[in-house]
């Protein structure tokens, strides 16, 4: 495998937050099981996958902004774009974001599944068609939209550039040509504003069902995901 396939690899396998934190810990079950239920804050509307902190230091809403990935080692400087999209919305954004990448890509398939808390293991498929793992896409969209234990990243190595739809459901594109991806961001209503915080940034919680791992098993095979990297 080249040497940019696994510089992503180590960026997309990068943990900073815990699945839970001190103050869900502390919480009776009845108000963590109210927490749960909110899904709406203002026009933003969460997915079932991740909830935020208790203490809503970290309101949701929809948004992008730029960062830059620098790794010393292989002096390499990457710009980044982080973004998070209501959830009527955020599976046709991800679809229409894998279009620049071209006609054939690897996937990278991310489960945290039964294991420890933060976590994962990561499922590797180099060149499918683009149009066909779309149609898998769409197959497994209630999975991929709900499920806070999967993840999934879309590359072209070679541009190189590469799309995360992670498991807090933020969108995360590596790329030069932040231009193209810009813009199919704000044909969905999705702009700019560099003063926004993610959810991540603070304390909070993933979810899942049972259902959703015996869906991810199916995608895996579906995809042909037989070893990790």
């Amino acid at each position: 495998m080249g040497q940019l396939k696994r510089f992503f690899r180590n960026m997309l396998c990068d943990r900073s937050f815990a699945y839970g934190g001190a103050i869900f810990e502390r919480l009776p079950k009845i108000e963590i099981e109210s927490h749960l239920t909110i899904a709406n804050y203002g026009h933003f509307t969460l997915s079932d996958a991740v909830r935020p902190s208790f203490d809503l230091k970290i309101i949701p809403r929809q948004g992008y902004k730029h960062d830059r990935y620098r790794n010393i080692k292989n002096n390499l400087t990457i710009p980044v774009i982080m973004a998070t999209v209501s959830k009527e919305d955020i599976f046709d954004t991800f679809i229409d974001l894998l279009d620049p990448l071209g006609n054939s890509v690897d996937v990278v398939l991310e489960t945290s599944h039964k294991r420890s808390s933060g976590e994962h293991l990561d499922l590797y498929r180099e060149q499918i068609d683009t149009p066909i793992l779309k149609s898998f896409l769409y197959d497994y969209e209630e999975l991929l939209l709900n499920d806070g234990c999967t993840g999934i990243a879309v590359i072209n190595s070679s541009t190189p550039c590469e799309i995360q739809f992670d498991e807090h459901k933020m969108l995360i594109i590596y790329s030069y040509n932040e231009r193209a991806f810009e813009k199919i961001l704000k044909q969905h209503n999705v702009y700019c504003d560099e003063s926004i915080r993610f959810i991540t940034e603070a304390e909070h919680i993933h979810t899942t069902r049972d259902e959703y791992y015996k869906q991810f098993q199916n995608l895996k095979n579906t995809l042909g995901l037989d070893n990790d990297y």
